[in-house]
């Protein structure tokens, strides 16, 4: 350790490793110190449900920095470690094996981990949740032809591990509490077509599926409904959400709601520690409320932001939220944030897809959502992305109208 503040940041993940690399190119000369608690470089978490499962030779992780780009850049990136505490009026962090560092600025990209089921499990059940490159590898050497699979939770995270694991001829079920699948992502219809695409592809879905317990049966985990109905499975994947992690901010009397409570410019309740990613909620000026997001894209834009304001920009976090998630050979794409209260528009693209846009009051698109060929579904919600940026009202009737370019609309 050196005496010598540096940028700290906890946590190496999209945000983190954003951070860290932004920090360096925007200017800062001084340290700057990456903290992770896994023993590997940061890498993508998307692949984990998708690419990591699925392909013909186990894959490594996809890395979002070298070992070159790291000493080039002059970052310290310190591997499988904690940060016990955090002292708010010293300006050091504390690892958990004792070492102390300085920091003159402190982001926290602690991100979010799976959320536990709240029913009764045997220990002997062959669970897992789907978080990290270990648990992706878990999943993968055992899900084949003669395998069955349970899914909990009909959210991205269990949707694509129930693509997968069918595409690799499991046999596969999904159980979702709600009345339907990815209820807060996306819009009822974008769900039911969603819904019809697993279906097709040989997948069971239960919606209302209320857990009472998971037994343990010869080798096997018993998954049992409200009302006696039961599931056999060799493994079972929980995919319920997840939950901030914020055990730290809270320790130091930080702010917190649902996440570590920003402002427009990412500075948490004390000027000097900022936060990123899914760990964080923070003010949107398009939707008038506070948002928090598990997105990697959010995730990698809002570090470079954080950086940035770590350096004095003052910079305002506003851009428009970007999901993605594969389903089998199409791609969901979703731009802005859909509100019950939004009208709806449909667009119809025949065999290269659907497309929903969901319109304000005023007229102003608020959200797209697509469903489709990825090459048409990528290029229509970029359009509609840029649209909801300009703060854009389009006429419903061009949009609803194939015939017309979408990108006639930016005006």
């Amino acid at each position: 350790m050196s005496n010598e503040r540096a940028m700290v940041i906890v946590g190496a993940g999209h945000a983190g490793a954003s951070a860290a690399i932004a920090l360096r190119e925007g200017g800062w000369r001084g340290r700057i110190v990456l903290i992770g608690d896994e023993n590997m470089l940061p890498y993508e978490r998307p692949p984990l449900s998708k690419a990591i499962l699925v392909e013909e030779m186990e894959p490594g992780p996809t890395l979002l920095v070298t070992t070159e780009r790291m000493a080039e850049l002059g970052i310290d990136h310190l591997l499988g470690r904690n940060v016990q505490s955090i002292d708010r009026s010293a300006h050091t962090i504390t690892l958990s094996e004792g070492a102390k560092w300085p920091y003159e600025r402190l982001l926290l990209a602690t991100g979010a981990r799976p959320r536990k089921l709240s029913i009764p499990a045997a220990p002997a059940c062959r669970m897992t949740t789907l978080r990290t490159y270990a648990e992706a590898l878990a999943i993968r050497r055992i899900i084949d032809a003669r395998c069955k699979v349970v899914v909990i939770g009909g959210g991205f995270i269990g949707l694509e591990v129930a693509a997968s694991a069918s595409s690799k001829g499991a046999s596969v079920t999904v159980l979702e509490a709600g009345p339907r699948l990815l209820m807060r992502a996306v819009p009822a219809p974008m769900a039911d077509l969603i819904k019809a695409k697993h279906e097709r592809s040989g997948v069971r879905v239960e919606t209302g599926a209320m857990i009472e317990c998971i037994n343990a049966i010869e080798g096997q985990s018993e998954i049992v409904l409200s009302g006696g109905r039961a599931f056999l499975a060799d493994l079972v994947v929980v995919g319920v959400g997840a939950v901030p992690n914020v055990q730290l901010a809270q320790a130091v009397g930080l702010a917190v709601d649902n996440g570590i409570i920003l402002d427009h410019t990412l500075a948490s309740s004390d000027p000097d520690i900022f936060a990123a990613g899914d760990c964080c909620s923070f003010p949107h000026p398009l939707y008038g409320d506070r948002i928090r997001l598990e997105a990697w894209r959010n995730a990698q834009r809002q570090g470079a932001v954080a950086a940035a304001n770590m350096l004095g920009a003052n910079r305002t976090y506003d851009d428009v939220p970007w999901f993605w998630s594969d389903q089998y050979d199409q791609t969901l794409q979703i731009a802005g944030l859909y509100r019950k209260e939004h009208g709806e528009v449909r667009r119809n693209l025949g065999a290269k897809g659907q497309l929903f846009f969901y319109l304000a009051g005023d007229g102003r698109l608020m959200a797209a959502c697509g469903l489709g060929s990825l090459g048409t579904i990528a290029k229509e919600i970029r359009i509609a992305e840029k649209m909801i940026g300009r703060r854009l009202a389009p006429e419903a009737e061009a949009l609803q109208d194939p015939a017309i370019d979408i990108k006639s609309l930016l005006i």
